[in-house]
């Protein structure tokens, strides 16, 4: 067994939840201020502006191509955000 500590994977971990501490943060801004059942496309609008004020890089409705067996299928997947170029979010109300 290998016992070695890799302080990258720590940092790395580290970032993470940074990243993750900063969306959830502004994910419960954003459910206080609106509360539930609005379209997700208000919660997408106010969860920017929030990653936006925490500074936070994001991209939104990023295109996520789907291949099967070497074939590029014509679906039209996208991903609500990609955070940091790390994170997956998905806006579900």
């Amino acid at each position: 067994m290998n016992s070695e500590i890799h302080h990258g994977d720590a940092e790395d971990a580290e970032l993470k939840n940074g990243i993750t501490e900063k969306i959830i943060g502004a994910a419960i801004e954003v459910h206080k201020a609106l509360g539930p059942g609005l379209l997700e496309s208000a919660y997408e609008e106010c969860l920017a502006h929030e990653l936006f004020i925490a500074n936070v890089t994001f991209e939104r409705q990023v295109p996520l191509p789907v291949a099967y067996k070497s074939i590029q299928l014509d679906c039209s997947y996208r991903l609500d955000f990609l955070v940091e170029q790390t994170v997956v979010l998905e806006i579900k109300r």
